[in-house]
């Protein structure tokens, strides 16, 4: 029967994203706004669904651990194998604004997540946490990122105004149901899949510990994957790579401010390796961006043979 939920939830992630990707698309044709702008958006904030779900209830569980690794292990799992294997399938553009703006806005929030949870460090007390306090300073930077892309948007429309209207363009109910729809699927469908991994996992003796830096972070970001890969093997490379940037920033800013919002998180100092790991591998993702303004499949190769490099190092390390 796990076997059975676990092939459903794939068939669910695949159809969900494909459904997804053409109903934004849609949207962002009848907005007149930039397909990129609707990956850092809608597709961004929503195949981040599973991620925000997962860091939530943990919080309110009291599991600190698994929220924070969720987010951290989901950035990195992004940055590396998302658009790793996404760029090795179809290299994607990168937009001008997408290296000035958006990948800094990426390092910014890993940044800030560093600062804020060093309180041994920079405060000399005994523990670090991530308190109510820093949640809501995460929640102002998110808040920030929403007036960028308000701005951006606005700035979208005006240029395209007056522009021909794509009389093909499927209705506003049709693209929202798409839309919908898709989302849900990948939701419901991503839950199947780590609830179902995990189940076999820990029955072939991996620890609960292990399973969460690893099968939970990868397990709620295959919606991103699947996402990717969908809008590139489609030529929505601007969604694709919007999604990945958008998600991360999500992540972070909303996500863990949310959470621990919720309740204060314990960090663990393990996790202090993880942040610096993520922040490298944002800056090697601006460095890649800048190459042409593509990351091709070579690029693509190595961001990914990076992510099977550090499953093996977290996997020794626990």
């Amino acid at each position: 029967m796990t076997y059975l939920l676990l092939l459903i939830g794939f068939v669910l992630l695949i159809k969900g994203a494909d459904y997804f990707v053409k109903g934004a698309s849609s949207i962002a044709t009848a907005l007149r706004v930039s397909p990129l702008l609707v990956g850092l958006t809608i597709v961004a904030f929503g195949t981040s669904s599973p991620e925000a779900t997962v860091s939530m209830v943990a919080a309110f569980e009291g599991n600190a651990g698994v929220a924070i690794g969720n987010v951290i292990g989901s950035n990195i799992f992004n940055i590396t194998f998302v658009v790793g294997l996404t760029a090795f399938l179809f290299p994607l553009k990168v937009e001008n604004e997408t290296i000035r703006k958006e990948i800094p806005f990426t390092l910014l929030a890993g940044v800030a997540l560093l600062i804020l949870i060093s309180d041994a460090f920079l405060q000399s007390v005994s523990g670090n946490f991530i308190t109510r306090s820093d949640g809501l300073i995460l929640l102002v930077f998110f808040a920030v990122f929403l007036y960028y892309i308000f701005e951006v948007a606005r700035r979208d429309r005006k240029k395209t105004a007056g522009g021909p209207v794509n009389a093909e363009a499927p209705s506003w109910g049709k693209n929202i149901l798409f839309t919908i729809a898709g989302l849900a699927a990948i939701i419901f469908g991503g839950d199947l899949v780590v609830n179902g991994a995990t189940e076999i996992a820990i029955s072939l003796g991996m620890s609960e510990t292990l399973v969460g830096l690893t099968i939970i972070a990868i397990g709620t970001s295959l919606p991103e994957l699947i996402t990717s890969v969908t809008a590139a093997i489609k030529k929505e490379s601007e969604i694709a790579l919007g999604n990945i940037v958008g998600s991360n920033i999500f992540n972070i800013f909303f996500v863990l401010g949310a959470a621990s919002v919720i309740s204060p998180l314990a960090v663990d100092s393990k996790i202090f390796v993880d942040v610096f790991v993520m922040l490298i591998l944002t800056i090697v993702l601006l460095v890649f961006s800048r190459t042409n303004f593509k990351i091709g499949k070579v690029e693509g190769s190595i961001l990914a043979v990076f992510y099977i490099l550090y499953m093996i190092y977290i996997i020794i390390r626990n």
